[in-house]
């Protein structure tokens, strides 16, 4: 399985609604709102590394209230 952590920062009003929309997605492990340059951590696992990005580009980034995200795929344990 390929595990990706999704830094994401909101619009300040968004960042509540922008949270359970990323939770309703598939291949969604957990969304966490934290403290610091980003707004949300979100924690994603895919069976393969070809379907990371089309889960951020089609599934995440096209979320309204979403202003940028920064993502770190894991090394495969």
């Amino acid at each position: 399985m390929i595990k990706a952590f999704v830094l994401v920062v909101t619009q300040p009003e968004a960042t509540r609604k922008v949270a359970q929309q990323i939770r309703a997605l598939p291949h969604v492990l957990e969304v966490h709102e934290v403290m610091g340059p980003y707004d949300l951590v979100a924690i994603i696992e895919t069976e393969t590394l070809q379907q990371v990005p089309g889960i951020l580009a089609d599934r995440i980034r096209t979320l309204d209230g979403i202003q940028s995200t920064t993502s770190l795929v894991a090394f495969p344990q």
